[in-house]
């Protein structure tokens, strides 16, 4: 059974920055897509980020672009999140996500999601 699991949230002033990780196990993930998902108080969950196992072709909602970088270390099976630039409407807890051969943009493709990790960004 795959598994996702998130370290490296927490709280963090405007214009800092965080790493998240997301630590995966249990599958076979050379044809996944891996990516990063958040959701703030009351509103819907939304693509962040996303990223193949293989090949360089990384993934970006507009609102992250240029502050928000996904990267993967194949041999340690994770998948990170680095975030710079850090803004208050970044507060949300963001979610490891997988997904089989397509890069999964909506929630409803993804195959597997982590726990969560809360990220807060004070003003």
């Amino acid at each position: 059974q795959v598994q996702l699991v998130e370290s490296g949230g927490g709280l963090v002033q405007a214009g800092g920055s965080l790493r998240l990780s997301c630590a995966a196990s249990g599958g076979t993930f050379s044809t996944y897509y891996m990516g990063w998902f958040r959701q703030a108080p009351g509103k819907e969950r939304e693509f962040v980020a996303a990223r193949g196992w293989t090949g360089g072709t990384t993934y970006y909602a507009d609102s992250v672009k240029g502050r928000f970088t996904i990267s993967r270390d194949n041999a340690k099976n994770t998948v990170a999140l680095q975030m710079t630039s850090l803004k208050p409407e970044d507060t949300a807890v963001y979610y490891c996500a997988a997904r089989r051969r397509v890069v999964p943009r909506t929630p409803s493709e993804v195959n597997y999601w982590g726990q969560g990790t809360q990220v807060t960004v004070s003003s």
